[in-house]
């Protein structure tokens, strides 16, 4: 595995992490942004230092604002972006992908591989390997470029490709580098286990006069517990979305002990505001964080739009992508995973099924 080339694809809190912790494991690394102008330090010393859950500090080879430089470089890509830029990253990679060449989603939010493999498909003959975790493997906050603070490591993330086979096969490429990857059901089931689109939604729209006034809060310290009931019905709609589409869904409370197994609670909001990884991470400067502009296009849009295909009605997932749309006035639809946007609207039930399993 040391010979192995991987390319990290965005600079933010989880692309530093993860290309400080496959470089401090020995990998060749590159390290790509659009633009390298807030991250120049890193440029200058190639280092970049982790602390916290973990101490080290890697060697990253190449870093790079030339995309085709980027995947010519790489064995693996490890795409650690906002989701909503899944869609342009995958026409700029689309050119210079060859054979062979496993592409992962960190995380893929609701439906990320499909997205990325419509794209994909203009190139037919292309055969690589596409596959997305459930969620980002750290929970992390830059202090400076080139210096992230782990402040916890998930012991279990789910990871699905477009089958069975292509599942366990970029498992078996990456769990040297990642032992936490472990193989979900299928595409619905890492799809529908995207828990931040029902926690960060939430918390922001009703912190949101908070926010404004630039009161600072602990997003998940602070919880109140008719906020973490709020979530917990949200949440069981999602639960109703799984279990018709035949996969047994994780609650929101049971997933932070799985995903933290030191969190200690009676209901989710004790675990919320007890869970280690979550203690210090402060709530969003702006109401337009990626906790909304994010997590309602390509988390609770695509949910609700699998739910209404087979007829599980969503009151309060619709009534938080309104609000949301309302509050920052952005249409989310336009753009967002929609069945429609997927080109998948005129497929049933079972179709839809077939696809993501």
């Amino acid at each position: 595995m040391n010979q192995t080339c991987i390319t990290i694809i965005g600079v933010g809190n989880g692309g530093q992490a993860m290309a400080g912790h496959c470089a401090a494991l020995g990998l060749r690394v590159c390290l790509y942004n659009r633009s390298l102008e807030h991250v120049f330090p890193i440029v200058q010393s190639h280092l970049i230092i982790l602390k916290g859950a973990l101490e080290e500090k890697g060697y990253v080879e190449l870093i790079t604002d030339n995309i085709e430089e980027a995947v010519r470089f790489a064995d693996i890509i490890l795409i650690v972006t906002t989701a909503t830029a899944h869609r342009d990253i995958a026409e700029r990679m689309l050119p210079y992908l060859k054979e062979g060449q496993t592409i992962i989603l960190n995380p893929g939010r609701t439906c990320g591989v499909l997205e990325f493999s419509s794209v994909l498909s203009k190139r037919s003959s292309l055969k690589v390997q596409i596959a997305e975790a459930q969620t980002l493997v750290y929970a992390c906050r830059i202090l400076s470029p080139g210096v992230v603070n782990v402040i916890g490591v998930k012991d279990k993330v789910m990871l699905a490709g477009r089958n069975r086979c292509e599942t366990e096969y970029v498992l078996n490429q990456i769990k040297s580098v990642f032992s936490c990857f472990i193989p979900g059901k299928n595409l619905i089931h890492t799809s529908l286990e995207n828990i931040g689109a029902i926690f960060h939604p939430s918390v922001v729209l009703f912190n949101a006069a908070t926010i404004e006034r630039n009161t600072p809060f602990y997003f998940y310290r602070d919880i109140t517990p008719n906020i973490a009931s709020f979530i917990q019905k949200l949440d069981q709609e999602r639960l109703k979305i799984g279990e018709a589409y035949g996969v047994q869904l994780m609650s929101a409370c049971d997933w932070i002990t799985y995903a933290y197994p030191g969190t200690w609670g009676d209901g989710l909001c004790e675990r919320m505001r007890n869970n280690p990884a979550y203690h210090d991470i402060l709530g969003p400067g702006s109401i337009f964080t990626r906790q909304l502009t994010e997590d309602i296009p390509t988390g609770l849009i695509p949910m609700s739009e699998l739910g209404h295909k087979v007829g599980v009605l969503t009151p309060l997932m619709d009534a938080v992508i309104e609000l949301s749309s309302v509050l920052l006035d952005i249409d989310f639809r336009k753009q967002g995973r929609t069945l429609k946007n997927l080109g998948l609207s005129h497929l049933g039930k079972e179709d839809v099924l077939k696809l993501l399993s």
